[in-house]
């Protein structure tokens, strides 16, 4: 773990699931990756603990954005189908789809369920993106939930992050203290 002023440089996978364990956001900055479109796919992020109930709230304080906004969740491929229904999808790796979560689901991940009892979801491999599925699959380990609270990098009415300039410049704004940096990205 490196500091600069305030702000956590994290650059191993262990250590990032502990702050979003602590729940607190951890910001994913992945310098070989961007993202494409609008969404957070995984590259430039806001992570953060979907079973905590007041996630929406906390993160939306962070983003400066309205309250009724929703988040999305980024799942291990492999458990997709425990905890949506799926119908006919078979994955969702470009957050293009909002799925019925399973009702036995429900009450385990509160932040990511919309007032409908959808998530917009996003489905992640290994071969898809490698760091952030690890970092997932660590958090799986621990809690027994393959799903992270999802948003883009930035504040609301910003691009997301292209750079690490901006990256740490949006963090120390929104005052998030951890800045995730995959070991083989530095």
């Amino acid at each position: 773990i490196l500091a600069t002023t305030r702000i956590m440089i994290i650059t191993n996978q262990n250590d990032a699931v502990k702050v979003i364990l602590d729940q607190k956001i951890l910001a994913l900055y992945q310098e070989d990756q961007a993202e494409i479109g609008p969404r957070a796919l995984g590259n430039r992020s806001f992570l953060f603990d979907p079973r905590n109930t007041h996630g929406k709230e906390i993160v939306n304080k962070i983003k400066k954005r309205e309250n009724y906004r929703p988040f999305a969740g980024t799942i291990l491929l492999e458990h997709v189908n425990d905890w949506f229904e799926m119908g006919s999808i078979k994955e969702s790796p470009y957050m293009l789809f909002c799925v019925p979560v399973k009702e036995h689901k429900k009450n385990i991940i509160p932040s990511i369920i919309h007032v409908d009892g959808t998530c917009r979801i996003q489905t992640v491999t290994q071969e898809q993106n490698k760091n952030f599925y690890n970092l997932i699959k660590c958090f799986y380990k621990k809690t027994n939930v393959p799903i992270l609270l999802n948003t883009s990098f930035n504040i609301a009415g910003e691009t997301l992050v292209n750079d690490r300039s901006q990256a740490l410049d949006t963090i120390q704004r929104c005052e998030i203290e951890h800045l995730y940096i995959p070991g083989d990205n530095l």
